[in-house]
C-alpha cells in the first residue's frame, strides 16, 4: 500500500504500518492522521495480514502532533459566530479521534513498538493498540499542558485503563 507518511507492507503474515516522516522525529501531520485511517481500514480487510506492528522510522517514534498542523487549525474553523467556530473543532477533535479508533476497530491484533521519544499525540495512538512494546530507551511525555491543550484525542479515555490510575493519568496529563 502506498501513503505519504507511513510506510505500510504485508510479509509472512505480519502487516508492518511504519511512521515515515524522522526528518520531523515522526510528528504526526494531517496527512498522517489520514493514512492511519487508511493503513489500518486496509490491513483490516486483507485476509493474508495475521498482526499489525506500528513502528517508527529514525530515531524517534513519535514527537505527537505536528505543531504546524496545529497552527493551521484556527483558520480553518474560523467563523465570526462562536458557536459555529467551537462546532467546527469539536468535529475536527470528533475525526482526530476516529482516525485513532481505527487502530481499535481492526480486527488484527495492533502491537506498537516503541522507541526513544513518544510524545502527546503518540500517547493517543499506541493508547489505541492492543499490546505495546518499548526498547530500552523509550519514553514518554504527554505534553499538552505545555502548550496549553487538553489531551483530548484518547489519552484521558484510554490511558487510566492500561495503566490502572485514573489520578496518575491526571497527574501526568497536568504536568506534562
Amino acid at each position: 500500500m502506498q501513503l505519504d507518511t507511513l510506510l505500510v507492507s504485508i510479509d509472512s503474515h505480519i502487516a508492518t504500518v511504519r511512521l515515515n516522516r524522522p526528518d520531523k522525529a515522526n510528528a504526526m501531520n494531517a496527512t498522517m492522521w489520514q493514512d492511519f485511517r487508511r493503513a489500518f481500514d486496509w490491513i483490516d480487510a486483507q485476509p493474508e495480514a495475521r498482526v499489525a506492528v506500528l513502528e517508527g522510522e529514525g530515531r524517534h517514534f513519535t514527537a505527537g502532533i505536528d505543531l504546524q498542523m496545529m497552527m493551521g487549525i484556527a483558520p480553518q474553523i474560523e467563523d465570526p459566530c462562536d458557536g459555529r467556530m467551537r462546532e467546527g473543532l469539536r468535529r475536527l477533535i470528533l475525526d482526530m479521534q476516529d482516525t485513532l479508533t481505527s487502530l481499535e476497530r481492526c480486527r488484527k491484533p495492533v502491537l506498537a513498538a516503541i522507541h526513544g521519544a513518544c510524545v502527546g499525540g503518540g500517547i493517543d495512538l499506541i493508547c489505541a493498540a492492543d499490546m505495546r512494546y518499548c526498547s530500552a530507551d523509550a519514553y514518554f511525555s504527554i505534553k499538552e499542558i505545555d502548550i496549553g491543550m487538553v489531551a483530548d484525542v484518547g489519552t484521558l479515555q484510554r490511558l487510566p485503563k492500561l495503566i490502572g490510575s485514573q489520578g496518575l493519568v491526571r497527574e501526568l496529563a497536568y504536568t506534562g
